[in-house]
């Protein structure tokens, strides 16, 4: 782009120069906050999926015994029991990106008749909620993820342009008005003392 060599442009790169140099550590700062934050959320999705792993161990004991069951009726299954009635989520902020954050999973009540399911059946009800409890969480958590590497990606674009266009751009701008102006400087100077040896030799 083709910058007017004038002081009053050579001012007004300096005052951008400033702005970015300014703006730059600040977006620095964010995009290393989002960086951060997005591993402790991957931290954090890894260890709830361990959880449901170790809950799916636990569990295979009396699912076994649930397949081999001959007393359990047709038609009776756990899974009917356990009906979600919503997901409870608030908002919050990360370095300006609104997320959800999950706060709880509620369940309907199911009644169901004790005599018709097996002993362990509330075991297994409460090992399920906590399945799906923590699978509406884990969702919550990539979502989360999802919004934070777009404002990364975003942040990141924004550091480059800062770092290796418009700083470099505005340096260059203030080197070569100054050496305009400098040669202009000069020039003039020596305009004058010849309009003065002109004066002195005509005298």
């Amino acid at each position: 782009m083709a910058v007017k060599l004038t002081k009053n442009e050579q001012k007004l790169q300096k005052d951008r120069l400033k702005q970015y140099e300014r703006y730059l550590p600040t977006l620095q700062l964010k995009k290393q906050q989002l960086q951060m934050v997005i591993r402790q959320i991957e931290a954090e999705i890894e260890r709830n999926r361990r959880a449901q792993r170790r809950l799916v161990q636990d569990m295979q004991s009396w699912i076994g015994v649930y397949g081999e069951n001959p007393y359990l009726e047709e038609g009776l299954s756990i899974e009917s029991l356990i009906k979600i009635e919503t997901i409870v989520k608030s908002r919050g902020n990360i370095a300006g990106v609104i997320i959800p954050v999950f706060e709880e999973l509620t369940f309907a009540q199911v009644p169901y008749d004790l005599v018709r399911y097996p002993l362990w059946v509330d075991r297994g009800l409460e090992s399920l909620r906590e399945y799906a409890r923590l699978d509406a969480l884990i969702a919550t958590l990539a979502v989360q993820i999802r919004l934070l590497e777009r404002e990364l990606r975003t942040t990141s674009q924004r550091v480059n342009l800062f770092e290796k266009v418009k700083i470099p751009e505005a340096k260059e701008n203030i080197r070569v008005i100054g050496i305009y102006l400098g040669d202009q400087q000069t020039a003039a100077v020596v305009r004058g003392k010849i309009a003065k040896t002109k004066l002195v030799g005509g005298a």
